[in-house]
């Protein structure tokens, strides 16, 4: 109950109208106005419970030095206020620091979404073969060794091992590839990973909690837990203030046989603007950062991203586009051209839904090559496509299917595809009239600005590292185009917290950048996380703690400059804010300030450090 009315209490409307009745409170006291008692009452009331209820759940349940608090010292000086009958001051210390509430719940994300997202991809049911017959069932009832069967476009409910059929697979959700994998007889499949072409059955090997999906799940479920709150400075602060505040304010009050005096220091010692400093700068930060295309979910994100001495980038989709297409044509012969290649493949994939056949006639259409009309189409999962134009074969794929179609593979075309898988490349060979005519090759776009900003973080004395569930050729190529020497490839999301976890016990403050569902528990892992806002998945973007609206990775190195120039913001509005207090204490002692005076010079602290932080919303940073 009792919590119920302090929750209330502490709502933006109430504090607002507490605000009201303070600024009337000093209007008709200035003015003499007569009124049956003082409405500064109400603001002490909306505005003191809480604040009174805070510091005394601090000291019971609290240990050691964090039972003193700034809730404390501030519950301290508006007693005495009222003790004296100064309830302006009393009533201003408490809004003030109320205020301050409000502003750092706005800077802070309570959101858990991510983790909520990634429950839901979890499949609930799956097709049971028994006794040559199938039956739909609860994923929850599926048992190890039971025999599923996956039709095309249905997600794997379990991990299990091919037993009959071939297909390709979209591991994204597991690895962050961009191709879907080939798989056949005898090779895993993940739960929660999607079948894409043919029927499969497959035998079950890790089911509910033991299956990818669930382990996934947990990773991010315990990065969650393991993440400590940031301690609030101003309880920091508290620790040594409050003794200080009442030992001076005591002195005094026995020096100068003034209670007056004793009750204006501490009125003037509270730190009101210390707790202004951090949430105000914060919300301009935000603030600029929104212009630029920036989401910034929470203030501990922009001190955690003022720290991080490692910047780990996802590859597919982060350094890259995250999307195939074709980079080059390869000709077995000088008499054989480019048009003629991409026609011929074009139309063969014209009928394929493999995304590397997509991207073929994409770009076929892009160039205006013709595209045939073709008949007895045929797909071979995991190897490649077979059709006729005309009278005429031809046959797209790798050089496997292409030599069981018994067409000659020169040696020539052998070490070209040598070097295009190098360099982390995909490639089709193409066949016409049972003639190897050349071959397609396929990458991943790298972002043109990727390059210069490695370099740039490294000018900044920032590590940059790769990972990346890619194959060793692959995210060896790409590591090398925009220069980042330490790179880990193969890697699952487990794998990927490994890591992360492996440098933060090496004392480095990391920082995740992903998109996909595969990055959440690493971007969960790392001290401060940004993900993709347009490509990335929404597990991604809900699990990070900053996401880049439009994909422009260009603007890291401005979020760092901007979280060190807002660290900044806050220690100069720190420094100000004690400076101030301290004059006003020492006023305060020989007899200048009273209560109501001293609250409205503490007020100027509080004036000061919102005018620093409303500096900063414009700052110019490059």
């Amino acid at each position: 109950m009792i919590k119920k009315i302090i929750t209330f209490l502490s709502s933006v409307p109430l504090i607002l109208t507490g605000g009201v009745f303070l600024v009337l409170s000093f209007i008709f006291n200035k003015m003499s106005f007569k009124i049956p008692f003082d409405v500064a009452w109400i603001t002490i009331f909306i505005c003191g419970l809480p604040l009174l209820y805070s510091a005394v759940r601090k000291i019971i349940y609290n240990k050691g030095i964090s039972k003193i608090s700034s809730a404390l010292l501030i519950s301290f000086a508006m007693i005495a206020a009222i003790i004296i009958g100064d309830l302006f001051a009393a009533g201003e210390v408490a809004f003030i620091m109320a205020l301050g509430e409000i502003l750092e719940d706005l800077t802070t994300s309570r959101a858990k979404r991510g983790l909520r997202s990634l429950i839901n991809v979890t499949p609930t049911q799956g097709r049971i073969i028994k006794d040559n017959k199938e039956t739909i069932v609860n994923a929850e009832s599926i048992c190890k060794e039971d025999i599923l069967r996956i039709l095309p476009g249905e997600v794997i409910p379990v991990d299990g091992v091919i037993i009959n059929g071939e297909t390709s697979v979209d591991q994204s959700i597991m690895t962050g590839e961009s191709i879907p994998a080939d798989k056949i007889v005898g090779d895993f499949v993940f739960c929660g990973t999607v079948n894409c072409f043919g029927s499969i059955d497959i035998r079950a090997t890790k089911v509910g909690k033991d299956s990818s999906l669930q382990k996934l799940i947990h990773l991010v479920e315990e990065a969650e837990n393991k993440k400590a709150p940031i301690a609030r400075i101003t309880d920091k602060c508290a620790s040594w203030l409050v003794p200080v505040a009442l030992l001076i304010a005591i002195i005094a009050g026995i020096v100068t046989q003034d209670v007056v005096r004793a009750v204006t220091v501490l009125v003037v010692f509270c730190p009101c603007a210390l707790v202004l400093a951090t949430p105000t700068a914060i919300m301009a930060a935000i603030g600029q950062a929104t212009k630029q295309g920036i989401i910034i979910k929470s203030g501990a994100a922009l001190e955690q991203m003022s720290n991080a001495d490692t910047i780990v980038f996802d590859k597919t989709g982060t350094l890259t586009y995250g999307t195939l297409e074709v980079c080059d044509i390869f000709p077995s012969s000088p008499a054989i051209s480019d048009e003629t290649i991409l026609s011929y493949a074009a139309s063969a994939e014209s009928k394929s839904e493999h995304p590397i056949g997509k991207a073929i006639v994409n770009y076929a259409k892009k160039r205006g090559a013709n595209v045939y009309d073709i008949s007895s189409f045929k797909m071979y999962v995991g190897k490649g496509v077979a059709a006729k134009i005309g009278e005429k074969n031809v046959f797209c794929g790798n050089s496997k299917f292409l030599v069981d179609s018994k067409i000659k593979i020169t040696d020539e075309i052998n070490n070209k595809l040598t070097e295009f898988h190098s360099h982390g490349k995909a490639t089709v060979m193409v066949a016409y009239d049972d003639i190897c005519i050349g071959i397609i090759v396929l990458s991943d776009t790298l972002r043109p600005e990727a390059a210069e900003i490695v370099s740039t973080l490294k000018a900044m004395n920032t590590n940059v590292v790769l990972l990346t569930g890619d194959n060793e050729l692959t995210a060896n190529h790409f590591s090398k185009k925009v220069g980042i020497v330490n790179y880990t490839a193969n890697l699952l999301p487990e794998n990927k917290v490994d890591c992360i976890n492996k440098m933060q016990s090496n004392n480095h403050k990391v920082c995740m950048i992903g998109d996909g569902v595969n990055d959440a528990p690493a971007l969960k892992t790392a001290d401060v996380s940004i993900a993709m806002g347009t490509i990335g998945s929404d597990i991604a973007i809900e699990s990070a703690d900053i996401a880049l609206i439009n994909d422009d990775i260009s603007k890291i190195p401005y979020l760092k400059k901007l979280s060190k120039a807002t660290s900044k913001t806050i220690k100069l509005g720190i420094f100000l804010s004690m400076t101030i207090n301290i004059i006003a204490v020492v006023l305060s002692v020989i007899g200048l300030l009273n209560p109501t005076t001293g609250a409205l010079v503490h007020n100027g602290g509080s004036f000061a450090v919102l005018l620093i932080a409303a500096l900063l919303y414009d700052k110019k940073i490059k």
